[in-house]
């Protein structure tokens, strides 16, 4: 019988290898066959990285990205560290994460979908970095040894497991004593309406499988994380909630006044005692 994470998985990897696709065809990755390389829809993912980040990267790295924040930012890496990104993508995360731990550390991208792997290698070549590697495997099962990583971050990929306690549970266990975790994802601020929660699509957009706030804080905990703290930087209001929802088979004008200040991205930090 197939799981519902199973189902949710086969979901996703058909979803991200076909975004990865478009990329590579020189079409945003976000938006459909409508949209420029350069011009995304979605109020997610757009905005979220300076023309100075983004300037010495191959311009696929930066289509490619699918994420609600900038955790490169947020995890204030130092040189010589090591750094593992879940759900790594297109590999921008990993590029930017390499350029900052510099040559004496090293930045692990983690993906399950063989068509993002492939273009993150490809953007890795372009960029010509070597401290880098990019591993197949699913953010439910980190394919390193215990205790072996610095710093966790994580682009809007967590929400996408309906395992997330296992997730937070593995990440907790690859982190280092005094390890940190630093990563953007959406949070709930209050319930989230049931049409939403039973779209897989939107489940696959980051949406349905959000987390509440609190709920968030307490399975970071339960993992054994310390110094937790949640920041939501970027608030959707109903004006938003069309594009979001707009081809998940939902109805937006119903829905869209129910997402009104409920969804945010938000900067999520923690630590490995």
């Amino acid at each position: 019988m197939t799981t519902q994470n199973e189902t949710l998985q086969t979901a996703i990897k058909d979803k991200y290898g076909k975004a990865a696709l478009r990329v590579v065809e020189g079409r945003s990755s976000c938006c459909g066959p409508a949209a420029t390389a350069t011009s995304c829809c979605d109020p997610v993912t757009t905005d979220l990285y300076g023309a100075d980040e983004t300037r010495s990267l191959p311009a696929d790295a930066v289509n490619a990205s699918l994420g609600c924040g900038n955790p490169t930012a947020l995890a204030e890496l130092k040189p010589g560290e090591v750094v593992l990104d879940l759900g790594s993508g297109g590999g921008i995360d990993v590029l930017l994460s390499a350029k900052r731990v510099g040559p004496t550390g090293k930045a692990y991208g983690l993906d399950m979908t063989d068509e993002m792997l492939a273009l993150a290698r490809d953007n890795q070549r372009k960029a010509g970095v070597t401290n880098v590697e990019f591993l197949k495997g699913e953010i439910e099962t980190i394919p390193l040894p215990d205790n072996s990583v610095d710093v966790i971050i994580s682009n809007c990929v967590i929400n996408l497991s309906a395992d997330k306690d296992r997730v937070l549970g593995e990440a907790f266990r690859v982190l280092k004593p005094g390890g940190r975790l630093a990563v953007s994802d959406i949070v709930v601020r209050g319930e989230v309406p049931e049409m939403i929660r039973k779209s897989v699509e939107a489940w696959i957009g980051c949406i349905a499988g959000a987390l509440q706030d609190a709920e968030y804080r307490d399975k970071l905990a339960r993992a054994g994380f310390t110094d937790i703290s949640l920041e939501p930087w970027r608030v959707y209001k109903a004006a938003d909630g069309r594009s979001i929802i707009e081809g998940y088979g939902l109805t937006v004008d119903a829905v869209a006044p129910l997402v009104d200040g409920k969804f945010a991205s938000a900067f999520i930090r923690a630590r490995k005692p």
